[in-house]
């Protein structure tokens, strides 16, 4: 899921959250199960359509701007398969990686970050029975979702910084300012969390 809540408001908006995660999950698995190209490109085609449906033009330019950052891996697949010479199984993949990434994207573009924390709180709410602790996966969750788009961000502005600077193109080289700016990040985010009296309740007995 690589998106926020978006500020166009949908039809989609209004919808329980476990719902739409449950839709997602099962239609993920559905797109794993099939190997057929017109199955593949349908679903995506039908994901699209759906934006559309959903938000009108703006809503489905903000989906398509969201896949940008699949280029590369859709770049590694089209280079391995053209070398190994299975076209069709690598539109396959690409097209099952973009249609899923765009259901898990709709999902996270029409539900608050709450309310899927919630309905992953009340799922792992049976996990304390054995010792372990649901918050901190649901923290998990949360920071993974909301610091996404974050560091997306990030890396775009340093892909930038580098090409005013350089007629090349970064590749590699950017991948360790990256590495250093992700770590800084964190230590904000852990910080932040100690100076609320972390994620573990203390015991106060």
């Amino acid at each position: 899921m690589i998106s926020l809540t978006s500020p166009v408001e949908t039809r989609a908006h209004g919808w329980p959250a476990g719902v739409k995660l449950a839709a997602l999950c099962v239609s993920t698995v559905v797109l794993f199960l099939s190997d057929d190209l017109w199955v593949q490109g349908g679903a995506f085609i039908a994901v699209m359509a759906g934006y559309l449906a959903l938000g009108g033009m703006d809503f489905l330019r903000a989906g398509l701007r969201s896949l940008k950052i699949l280029t590369m891996f859709l770049v590694i697949i089209a280079v391995w398969h053209a070398v190994t010479g299975t076209w069709v199984d690598g539109a396959v993949v690409a097209l099952r990686l973009l249609a899923a990434v765009s259901l898990a994207n709709l999902v996270t573009m029409t539900t608050r970050l709450t309310d899927m924390t919630d309905v992953v709180a009340k799922l792992t709410k049976p996990l304390a029975i054995i010792g372990l602790k649901p918050r901190l996966l649901e923290l998990a969750i949360a920071l993974v979702i909301r610091f996404t788009p974050v560091l997306i961000e990030k890396g775009t502005a340093l892909n930038m910084a580098w090409r005013a600077r350089s007629h090349r193109r970064p590749g590699w080289r950017v991948i360790l300012p990256f590495v250093v700016l992700a770590i800084d990040e964190s230590d904000h985010v852990a910080e932040a969390l100690r100076a609320r009296g972390g994620v573990i309740p203390q015991n106060t007995d």
